[in-house]
């Protein structure tokens, strides 16, 4: 039945339409009740058990005027006409359901919502929704069919508001384009998310950038990496993932098969998670788009990089600009530079390799007839003569090669008389 099949989906989100104490308390005593109702529902043949469980007398079968309760089973053979008589017409929209939800949790509707939840692209970001508020919102998105790219960047919606969003997604089947940054999930909130990931096959970008995820979801994340293979874009850039993350992340990389762009920007990840995250970088066959710019690989993490891109035949974009590098481990990195054939774009801008670093890499591509690089990146980074010269050299190999860096050494040196 429709009423019946509304309800149903309503309550596939049992943690979005959680109510205070009291609400909770009324439910209760309504479901008591409702129990109550349902045992002495049909007494004797022709005959129907009044509330308090007594039968009446022939003719008294019928509910008296203003009766509290009205139970409706299958065997009252009522249809779905007779259903929107008593209910009202099945409302489409969504529109009833969300104003509905907001009273529950007490928020005001959000009248952009209402006027665009039958569009493509829902583009909600700075409404300060907070956590009740996106709660309310995740109700009738559930049965949405409209709505593919959802942006809900900068909503405060907390972990709360995060896990309603992802009891949402496992529903949902239409949604494929998810923006969450900005929204303080913490960890809480990465969690469910990493959870609902090991359910939903239609997702296919996905962002968390700035939420304060920690290495504490790490492990989460690790697994619904290995087990998701339709996600094809994730953004965990300006979180918290320190070098824990990075060890564990490295170990899902090399297992997963669905994502082709990831970015790590803006964390804290060094040390031996960044020589294990490259590993992992090595063995997967399907990333062409990695962002790793703004971490602390210093020299350990490029000599991994340099061994990962000898193994790596797929990827094609590759930033690692301010991670600390030194010219030693810029050389190392070139080192896979020599035999590489699919990488295209390499940013190693902002890092201290000096000329000498910068020399190195264009080297390697000089020495690698099968190079597909088309453009560097040596922001902020001077370099002499010398790498002038080989530039030179190199565009004649390679005459569509872009190269940019921060200026040369003595250009602007006035000459001695």
């Amino acid at each position: 039945m429709v009423h019946r099949r509304k309800l149903a989906k309503e309550l596939l989100l049992p943690s979005v339409l959680e109510d205070d104490d009291a609400e909770s308390e009324t439910l209760q005593r309504g479901e008591q009740r409702s129990n109550q109702t349902k045992v002495g529902m049909r007494g004797p043949k022709g005959r129907r058990s009044s509330p308090d469980g007594n039968v009446p007398d022939s003719g008294e079968g019928q509910e008296e005027p203003g009766a509290d309760e009205t139970v409706i089973t299958d065997e009252d053979g009522d249809t779905d006409v007779e259903l929107r008589d008593r209910k009202g017409p099945y409302e489409l929209t969504g529109q009833a359901c969300y104003i509905k939800a907001c009273e529950k949790l007490q928020v005001v509707p959000a009248s952009y919502f209402l006027q665009h939840m039958q569009q493509s692209d829902l583009l909600m970001m700075h409404r300060g929704l907070g956590p009740k508020g996106t709660k309310a919102l995740a109700v009738p998105l559930v049965t949405n069919t409209s709505i593919q790219r959802l942006n809900l960047r900068d909503n405060q919606m907390e972990g709360l508001g995060g896990a309603a969003i992802a009891e949402m997604l496992k529903e949902n089947c239409y949604i494929s384009d998810v923006d969450l940054s900005d929204n303080n999930l913490g960890d809480s909130g990465a969690r469910a998310i990493a959870g609902m990931l090991k359910d939903n096959s239609t997702l296919v970008s996905l962002c968390l950038s700035g939420n304060r995820v920690t290495d504490r979801s790490a492990e989460h994340l690790g697994v619904a990496l290995i087990t998701n293979t339709k996600l094809q874009q994730l953004d965990l850039s300006c979180n918290a993932l320190g070098e824990r993350a990075g060890q564990i992340l490295g170990d899902s990389l090399s297992e997963n098969t669905g994502l082709r762009s990831l970015s790590l920007a803006w964390n804290c990840i060094w040390g031996r998670g960044a020589v294990m995250l490259a590993k992992g970088l090595g063995g997967n066959v399907f990333l062409t788009t990695v962002d790793l710019s703004c971490n602390g690989f210093g020299k350990e993490g490029a000599l991994a990089l340099g061994q990962a891109l000898k193994e790596n035949n797929v990827l094609e974009e590759l930033n690692v600009s301010n991670n600390r590098i030194p010219s030693e481990g810029a050389i190392h990195l070139a080192v896979g530079l020599k035999v590489n054939k699919t990488i295209k774009f390499l940013n190693m801008g902002r890092n201290p390799i000096l000329n000498a670093g910068c020399y190195g890499v264009l080297k390697s591509i000089q020495e690698n007839p099968n190079s597909a690089m088309e453009a560097l990146d040596f922001s902020d980074i001077t370099v002499n003569q010398d790498f002038e010269d080989l530039y030179t050299a190199v565009k004649e190999i390679f005459p569509a090669l872009r190269v940019n860096h921060g200026g040369r050494v003595g250009r602007f040196r006035k000459e001695k008389a």
